[in-house]
C-alpha cells in the first residue's frame, strides 16, 4: 500500500503565519477534545502536503498551561499528518547554545504539573514509551539539513517544559543545568507524548531566543532583544523548513508503532 505523505507543523512563537505554503485553504476543524488552538491551513511546500496550526492561537492568546494539546495532536492526525515538525521558543541554559542557535532536542524532561498527557481517560490505559521520545529519523534530517545551508545549530539536547507562564527562578536555573538540561520552554510537554500516542512522527526546532538565568554576570534580557532574536530565528526557521520538507520521505518508524502494543484495557 502507498503511503501518502503529509506533515504537520506546529507553530511556536514568532511562527504563527502560513506564508510558507502554496495553495492554501482554512480548515476549521473540531475534535472530541474540543477545538484546537487555531484554524488549520493546509496547502503545499514543493508539492508537498502541510498543514499548520498555531500552537498559541493566530493572536498569540493561549497561555502554554491552557493549550488544548490533545485537540491540536488529533486534529492533525485526523487530516492525515503522518510527521510534525514542531517549532518552539526557548531559553538556553548552557554558553554554547547562544541566542539565534537552533537545537534539534533529543531528550525531555517533564516539569509541568497542569496537563492532560494521554489521549485515553477512561477505560483504556496507555504505557507509551518515552525512552527515545523525538523522530530519529526528523532528527537527522533536521540536522543535515542545517548542515547543507550553513545554520548554526545542534543535532542533540535535552528540553526542560516547565508550566509557566512565568520564568525560572535562579535558583531553578542552576537546578535544570545540574540535570543537564540544555534549554527550557513551557510548551513540548505533553505535545511529543501526545504525537507517539497518535503514531505520528515528531521533532522539535527549539529556536533559542536568550540565555535563561543562570548567567550571575549577565544583564537582564530585555524584551527588545527577545523581539529581536525571535524574527532572526523565525526567518531561519522558514528557510529550513523550506528545505526541509522535500526531504522527508515517509518510511517505517518505531514512533508508529509503539502505540500499538502500549494500550491495556478496553
Amino acid at each position: 500500500m502507498i503511503q501518502i505523505l503529509k506533515i504537520g507543523i506546529i507553530g511556536g512563537s514568532g511562527l504563527e503565519d502560513s506564508k510558507i505554503l502554496k495553495g492554501t485553504a482554512e480548515i476549521n476543524a473540531t475534535t472530541k477534545f474540543g477545538n484546537p488552538s487555531s484554524p488549520l491551513t493546509s496547502g503545499k511546500i514543493s508539492n508537498v502536503d502541510v498543514v499548520i496550526i498555531s500552537r498559541h492561537g493566530k493572536k498569540h492568546s493561549i497561555n502554554p498551561t491552557n493549550v488544548n494539546y490533545r485537540a491540536n495532536i488529533l486534529a492533525l492526525k485526523e487530516l492525515g499528518c503522518t510527521h510534525i515538525i514542531a517549532t518552539t521558543a526557548c531559553g538556553s541554559l548552557r554558553e554554547e547554545i547562544k541566542p539565534g542557535h537552533l537545537v534539534f532536542c533529543d531528550q525531555f524532561i517533564d516539569r509541568t504539573t497542569k496537563r492532560a498527557s494521554t489521549f485515553h481517560d477512561s477505560d483504556k490505559v496507555c504505557h507509551i514509551p518515552m525512552a527515545e521520545p523525538f523522530c530519529p529519523k526528523l532528527r537527522e534530517i533536521l540536522s543535515k539539513t542545517s548542515t547543507d545551508i550553513g545554520m548554526e545549530h545542534h543535532k542533540k539536547g535535552t528540553v526542560i517544559t516547565i508550566e509557566g507562564p512565568r520564568f525560572s527562578t535562579k535558583a531553578e536555573s542552576h537546578l535544570y543545568r545540574n540535570w543537564k538540561a540544555d534549554v527550557i520552554n513551557m510548551s513540548t510537554v505533553p505535545e511529543v507524548v501526545l504525537a507517539r500516542e497518535a503514531g505520528i512522527c515528531y521533532a522539535t526546532i527549539a529556536m533559542s531566543t536568550d540565555y535563561d538565568c543562570f548567567m550571575e554576570d549577565r544583564p537582564q534580557v530585555t524584551i527588545d532583544e527577545v523581539l529581536k532574536v525571535m524574527k532572526h530565528n523565525a526567518n531561519n526557521v522558514k528557510r529550513l523548513l523550506l528545505e526541509v520538507i522535500p526531504r522527508i520521505n515517509y518510511v517505517d518508524c518505531k514512533c508508529k508503532e509503539d502505540v500499538k502494543t502500549s494500550i491495556i484495557g478496553g
